[in-house]
């Protein structure tokens, strides 16, 4: 039984739902009508890999899911959460404790680290896909993920589908340190590292309010901003600096970055604070 629509986007509504035992879900149905082949597949990729994923605890659960190519949908019933990391964020504002912060970073980590162990690249993380279920955050929205061969490190992507925010450097393999041709049409590559880079963006973002490359509107000097090593990303904590490090491979892994201080420890806390204090001084005087 549908209760109400809780979201929409593109070809897409969200349903909360009532099962037979009454349980609360989320049905997500798909329009797919005039869809072209690279976007039913992707779809079709996300139902493989939570089918793959199915009973890890860090990630959304797919209930169940249907293809009816007859009337053009495609629907998949999920786990139905309370709020996205991104929305709480805004709502929060700069007002997310310290607590808060460490929490919801260990839960991402941990969230990441399922997937890696699946040999699975999320490929767009970004806040919008941390889901609050049950108070505790769940990964969600693996259209664009991709599943890696045991010898391979880094895979290719034709197309840019990601949101740029969260984008690693070595994803962007057609510019060159900030020095490409915007008219260049870039090769997209992404590893277990770009995620580490996305977190590192989120990370920043719950402290700071907003994304390392914010201040840059444009797509294409967003692109160059974060490719280019001159480009200083205004930051004081160790912890964001490994993860933001424009070579991937000087990046912490996520077991590495799980055994951080900022989890474990007092000190890394008190810097993040320090932090605070600094943003906020920062961005009176501009």
């Amino acid at each position: 039984m549908s209760l109400e629509q809780i979201g929409r986007g593109g070809t897409s509504k969200v349903y909360k739902v009532l099962s037979q035992e009454g349980k609360i879900l989320a049905l997500k149905k798909i329009d797919i009508n005039g869809s072209d082949k690279n976007a039913i597949n992707s779809y079709v990729n996300e139902i493989n890999l939570l089918n793959h994923l199915r009973n890890n605890s860090r990630i959304i659960q797919l209930v169940d899911s249907e293809i009816n190519r007859e009337a053009n949908s495609i629907y998949m019933v999920m786990e139905c959460g309370e709020i996205d990391l991104a929305k709480l964020l805004q709502k929060e504002g700069k007002k997310i404790s310290i607590s808060s912060i460490k929490m919801y970073w260990e839960q991402m980590l941990k969230a990441v680290h399922a997937i890696h162990e699946e040999n699975i690249i999320h490929s767009d993380l970004k806040p919008a896909n941390f889901l609050l279920v049950g108070g505790a955050l769940k990964l969600i929205d693996f259209g664009i993920a991709k599943a890696i061969p045991n010898d391979t490190t880094n895979i290719h992507r034709d197309v840019q589908v990601c949101t740029v925010n969260y984008m690693s450097p070595e994803s962007i393999s057609g510019y060159n340190n900030g020095c490409g041709d915007s008219d260049q049409r870039p090769d997209f590559k992404i590893s277990r590292a770009s995620d580490v880079w996305s977190l590192g963006c989120i990370l920043y973002q719950m402290v700071y309010g907003k994304p390392p490359f914010f201040k840059e509107n444009n797509i294409f000097m967003k692109f160059r901003a974060i490719v280019n090593v001159k480009y200083q990303i205004a930051f004081s904590s160790d912890l964001m600096q490994l993860c933001l490090q424009r070579d991937p491979k000087k990046r912490p892994t996520i077991p590495e970055l799980l055994q951080q201080a900022f989890i474990h420890g007092i000190f890394m806390i008190f810097k993040i604070i320090n932090i605070q204090i600094i943003y906020i001084i920062y961005i009176n005087n501009m």
